[in-house]
């Protein structure tokens, strides 16, 4: 299965691959017609941005700019992990992926083999698999059948916890959780006591 994923990522398809949230929909982040087709699999906004799923500091350092000091202790302590980072996109996002923002927001994801696949085809979108506005993706044969079986996939429930990744806004003076889950404010102050959180 895992050859037949790798060569529908190759040739521009969506596959269905665990994280350690949920299932994500993951396609190739500089292919328009890939990323194209996982807007219309999922009944996607298209004003509704994606992240960029990488596999290091170096890859989130390519593609954003003015990068706070902290980014690599954060980096370091969570990554790869259940968290996104959101920075100031730089030229090298493409406008289908961050619809034309300012922003562009990071995923490094801890499952194995995803993390691989990331190494290998990334960076890679992979937006939680279900059909927009449904809850996110924790059934791995529900997910086929709301795609109409139209998607490979790799299943291992195992590993998801069903409770999504903290966002976390860099791209300000001041940090702030957009979407609190598995890692919370003071999990990142106990590891960097000086991040600047904005006031709550």
């Amino acid at each position: 299965m895992i050859e037949k994923i790798k060569k529908e990522l190759e040739n521009g398809g969506a596959v269905v691959l665990p994280t350690e949230t949920v299932y994500g929909l993951f396609a190739k982040a500089l292919d328009k017609k890939a990323v194209d087709h996982v807007y219309q699999l999922k009944c996607r906004p298209r004003d509704k941005a994606l992240n960029l799923n990488v596999a290091s500091l170096d890859d989130i350092l390519n593609f954003s700019k003015n990068q706070p000091p902290y980014l690599n202790k954060l980096v370091e302590s969570f990554l790869p992990g259940p968290l996104t980072i959101i920075l100031e996109a730089n030229t090298k996002v493409p406008y289908w992926v961050n619809s034309d923002l300012t922003t562009v927001g990071f995923r490094m994801p801890s499952h194995p083999v995803t993390l691989d696949l990331i190494r290998e085809f990334g960076p890679l979108i992979g937006p939680s698999a279900n059909i927009s506005g449904q809850s996110s993706g924790v059934d791995f044969h529900k997910i086929l059948q709301d795609f109409d079986q139209e998607v490979l996939g790799l299943e291992d429930d195992a590993f998801l916890t069903g409770q999504d990744s903290t966002i976390l806004d860099l791209s300000g003076d001041k940090v702030k959780i957009l979407r609190q889950g598995a890692i919370t404010r003071e999990d990142i102050l106990a590891k960097i006591p000086t991040i600047p959180f904005e006031e709550v």
